[in-house]
């Protein structure tokens, strides 16, 4: 077969066999074929489709590019979760010591920020010490004794991923749901877990603009799941606004430090709750009414936040910043976003309100940007929230007070005012279990 026989064949919508799926992806990462090529079939694949066959053997190929992580010594009870991307969203801070208090095994790669705010991996880096990086033998015996660990992505992790999804972004084939669903699966399987809770968001914040166009993106990634033998669940959750109060690194992880504490926003405790509670169910076989109760009184119980403590201390970190957070560094410079009218906040664009704490340095614009963890927005107010003239909407954090300004006019264009109340969207839409 040669590629072109592989894109006429695409061009013209008929399925791809796992052989055509395999030579592409291995050719093209290998630097056999050219972008110009690849980027040629990915749009027939954006234009024509793929069936759920060729999307998991495009899964599959993408999953097995590279390195992969082998936990077949903890059984069935590895559990990990993987959320589509949103504002504010710090739930893997809270879902994975919550997991691991119920029973599960939470070993747990996770990715750098690139955009309106840091990833997991540099909101665990706000504390002081904590390494992200671990050979395999502390990898596996800090989940083995602790039940949990969270380190950075191996540089071999899902090769392909990297070279296609850079190919997508500029040739407009991002918008498509086998490719999404094979860029996010294809990351996810390599990393070992037997089970796997997604969080699929909708919204001004989210990808995915709609709650329908979320539930085809999730019903995709749930087949792929179980056809590539692994126990698979979705939450279709709300990104019209941001998760939580917080926006930024250190804001963000104080925020979660005060959910395990009992004290944190209660959208951000609700998802955590249903997040960890989804692992448990496929994890451990509980009925996830039951495995969600459970995963509730451990939160509010304070076993969670001990698991915390044990996870972070287990790698380096400084646990005294969990007691205390005043110890975080903050910002040299504040200031408070004023409303100007009376009524009632009937939107918020959540994407605006991220690329507003991107301006002030609470993400990259591009992958070699430096990170001001002390950045970001704490939010005062949100959709359906009453206000008066003279209320102050949200606080901006930076180190630097020239880029105040200019988040400051971005964060306000993020609202929209009305007469009338407007009432509140459902958190989670739907769950697939």
């Amino acid at each position: 077969m040669t590629v072109y026989d592989i894109i006429t064949k695409k061009k013209r919508g008929e399925a791809l066999s796992r052989d055509e799926v395999r030579c592409f992806v291995k050719g093209y990462t290998e630097g056999a074929i050219p972008d110009y090529q690849v980027s040629a079939l990915l749009m027939a694949i954006c234009l024509n489709g793929m069936n759920d066959d060729e999307t998991c053997e495009l899964t599959m190929a993408i999953a097995e590019s590279g390195d992969t992580v082998d936990l077949s010594e903890f059984g069935a009870l590895t559990a990990d979760k993987h959320s589509t991307g949103g504002v504010g969203d710090k739930t893997t801070l809270i879902v994975a010591p919550l997991a691991a208090a119920l029973g599960c095994k939470v070993a747990k790669m996770s990715g750098r920020g690139l955009g309106h705010t840091g990833g997991t991996v540099d909101k665990l880096e706000s504390f002081p010490g904590y390494r992200v990086t671990l050979s395999e033998d502390d990898f596996r015996r800090q989940v083995r004794e602790i039940g949990v660990a969270v380190i950075g992505q191996s540089g071999n992790l899902a090769p392909a991923d990297k070279k296609l999804y850079a190919l997508r972004d500029v040739t407009a084939t991002v918008d498509s749901v086998p490719l999404i669903t094979s860029s996010i699966m294809g990351k996810k399987l390599p990393s070992g877990a037997k089970s796997i809770v997604l969080d699929v968001k909708y919204g001004s914040g989210a990808f995915m603009k709609t709650p329908e166009e979320a539930e085809i993106l999730a019903e995709n990634m749930v087949k792929i799941g179980r056809l590539a033998g692994r126990n698979t669940a979705a939450l279709i959750t709300n990104m019209d606004t941001p998760l939580g109060f917080a926006v930024g690194n250190t804001l963000e992880v104080c925020e979660a430090i005060a959910t395990l504490r009992g004290e944190g926003p209660p959208d951000l405790a609700e998802i955590s709750i249903s997040l960890a509670g989804a692992m448990a169910h496929l994890t451990l076989g509980i009925a996830y009414e039951v495995a969600v109760e459970r995963a509730r009184k451990l939160l509010y119980s304070g076993a969670a936040l001990k698991k915390f403590k044990e996870w972070i201390s287990a790698q380096g970190g400084d646990v005294s910043f969990i007691d205390n957070p005043d110890k975080f560094i903050s910002a040299k410079y504040k200031k408070e976003l004023k409303c100007g009218t009376d009524g009632y906040i009937s939107a918020m664009d959540a994407e605006k309100i991220g690329l507003a704490a991107m301006e002030l340095g609470a993400g990259r614009k591009t992958k070699d940007s430096e990170i001001d963890y002390s950045a970001g927005i704490i939010l005062a107010k949100k959709t359906g929230d009453k206000v008066n003239a003279g209320d102050t909407l949200a606080t901006l954090y930076s180190s630097k007070y020239e880029l105040i300004k200019e988040a400051e006019e971005a964060l306000l264009d993020a609202y929209k005012f009305s007469d009338k109340p407007r009432e509140k969207e459902k958190l989670i839409y739907k769950i697939l279990l």
